[in-house]
């Protein structure tokens, strides 16, 4: 399960407030159980974005990797969940352009979403992120919730 603060960075990214570099320096210190577990996290992030099959050919161009690598391949054969999974238990040398990938199909769907969902109470990962205020909300919100 991914920890608040990652989840935090992971939408900062998808709002455009920081890029993937933060996030790609994380992932790099990872074990290979740790990285597969951050990837199967941003894919459920990615389904609940509810992206769809156009998205594909932007998330690659935006990922700037090559059409040929077997992450953008597996890709093209839709955003399904089944598809995902595949793409995660590609091998080791592999998992840094999944999740480059990945991360720019999260980004593209959650962007549209971000427009419909924009600062909607019950969803604080559409609340704007670059306010700090809305940090320390979500912070406090979720430092109360664990404590029950």
């Amino acid at each position: 399960m991914l920890k608040i603060k990652d989840t935090i960075l992971i939408n900062e990214y998808g709002q455009g407030i920081t890029d993937i570099s933060p996030i790609l320096s994380l992932f790099k210190n990872f074990s290979i159980e740790e990285k597969r577990d951050y990837l199967e996290e941003i894919a459920s992030l990615i389904l609940q974005s509810k992206p769809n099959n156009n998205d594909i050919e932007t998330a690659i161009k935006e990922s700037q990797l090559r059409v040929t690598y077997t992450p953008c391949v597996l890709l093209r054969k839709g955003v399904e969940n089944h598809n995902l999974k595949k793409i995660i238990t590609l091998p080791e040398a592999e998992l840094e352009k999944v999740l480059m990938l990945l991360m720019s199909l999260f980004k593209i769907a959650y962007q549209r979403r971000f427009i419909e969902e924009k600062n909607n109470p019950g969803k604080w990962w559409y609340w704007d992120l670059s306010d700090k205020n809305n940090i320390l909300k979500i912070e406090s919100m979720i430092k109360n919730s664990s404590c029950r």
